[in-house]
């Protein structure tokens, strides 16, 4: 390809109505930047948000070839709201993006963590996003052949449903709220889980809550956020909060009252809100990641990113190489099983945690839970 390649880092509100436009653009040509994600809007809202964000204008020639949003901590170059952001990648018209490796060459990154890399990247681990693709033809096609394919799954979530019923009241699900109060709720449910589980409290740092409030309050024709919510009786028993754009529909932090999870009224708010998007046009719903048993029920369709830590060498690693050797330590040092996880809970840590301090001290009680979990763990004989 003639020219060389050339980066300028710019603040998002310094992009000019040109740069906005080229942006939509290349979005709307390009199939592999189908997730909300890479609109416009959100880097526009999270660079408000995301403590020194900013936007790589990549060029050739004169002329612009793409959008890399990010955001510095430390050493480290991110994706713009990390942890908060499922799908990232450089923004340009399809097979004019430059290569994982490139930018992080042209950024002069001392580090650069992706967990999701749409796009040429030339390095890192292959990971599936699962999706569902509805039919023209509407919930109801995909619901029968779901039942079909995994019966007695589906037949137990309809048992649960009346088990629920019986038990609360009649099931009432809405979808499209943006009450703030409501999202409170959520986060609290999310908090109470990461102290159960010994994850990394994602929301203590105060601008990960800002994001999504300011994502909901966003006022755009095609693109938004809210919740969907599953009242059984008088009783709030599941919240999930979402990301839209087009006819995509992306799941993305959900909560229960864990007292009711013999009812999975998280599953039923799911296939209920799938119900409710399908009449409101909605055609892919995005699960995200794998990990979660339900995922395969529900998903028909994949997409694949790369996930990859490019290190610079040099005193710029040094705190994460640490990081990750504490945590490593107080997994029980099982060497590259557990080294992935180790690197995508401190990852999660320092693009929450904006001073070293607090990097430091989320490492730390990480280990501490890590070495909890392992020290509970039963030992084989």
């Amino acid at each position: 390809m003639p020219g060389t390649l050339k980066i300028e880092v710019v603040k998002a509100d310094q992009l000019t109505v040109a740069d906005r436009v080229l942006w939509r653009a290349m979005v709307e040509a390009n199939p592999d930047l189908a997730s909300p994600y890479f609109r416009w809007e959100f880097t526009e809202i999270a660079a408000r948000i995301s403590p020194n964000a900013a936007v790589a204008i990549f060029s050739r020639g004169g002329r612009t070839i793409g959008y890399f949003p990010h955001q510095r901590r430390g050493s480290a170059i991110q994706p713009l709201g990390a942890p908060m952001n499922d799908y990232h990648g450089v923004i340009a018209m399809p097979g004019e993006a430059p290569s994982l490796a490139t930018v992080a060459a042209l950024l002069n990154a001392p580090r650069l963590n992706v967990s999701a890399w749409v796009g040429p990247s030339g390095a890192g681990e292959p990971r599936d996003t699962l999706m569902t693709v509805t039919p023209e033809e509407g919930f109801d096609v995909w619901y029968v052949e779901r039942r079909q394919t995994w019966g007695k799954y589906f037949k137990d979530k309809e048992r649960a449903r009346r088990s629920l019923e019986a038990e609360l009241g009649p099931i009432r699900v809405q979808r499209g709220l943006t009450d703030p109060a409501l999202l409170d709720q959520l986060i609290g449910l999310k908090r109470d889980q990461y102290v159960r589980t010994g994850r990394h409290d994602i929301f203590a740092c105060g601008w990960t809550r800002d994001l999504l409030n300011a994502l909901m309050a966003s006022k755009h024709e095609d693109f938004g956020a809210s919740m969907a919510a599953l009242w059984a009786g008088d009783r709030l028993t599941a919240i999930e909060y979402s990301l839209h754009a087009g006819d995509r529909y992306h799941f993305w932090f959900p909560a229960y009252e864990p007292a009711l999870a013999r009812c999975s009224p998280g599953i039923l708010l799911t296939m209920d809100t799938m119900r409710l998007g399908c009449d409101a046009g909605f055609r892919v719903f995005d699960f995200g990641f794998g990990g979660e048993g339900y995922k395969k029920y529900f998903c028909n369709a994949t997409q694949t990113v790369r996930e990859a830590v490019i290190l610079k060498p040099g005193v710029g690693s040094m705190l994460s190489d640490a990081a990750v050797g504490l945590l490593n330590t107080a997994a029980g040092g099982k060497g590259e099983r557990l080294r992935t996880s180790v690197r995508r809970r401190w990852a999660a840590i320092e693009a929450c945690e904006t001073t070293s301090a607090n990097r430091l001290m989320g490492a730390v009680a990480a280990a501490g839970a890590a070495m909890k979990k392992v020290t509970s763990a039963p030992q084989a004989a």
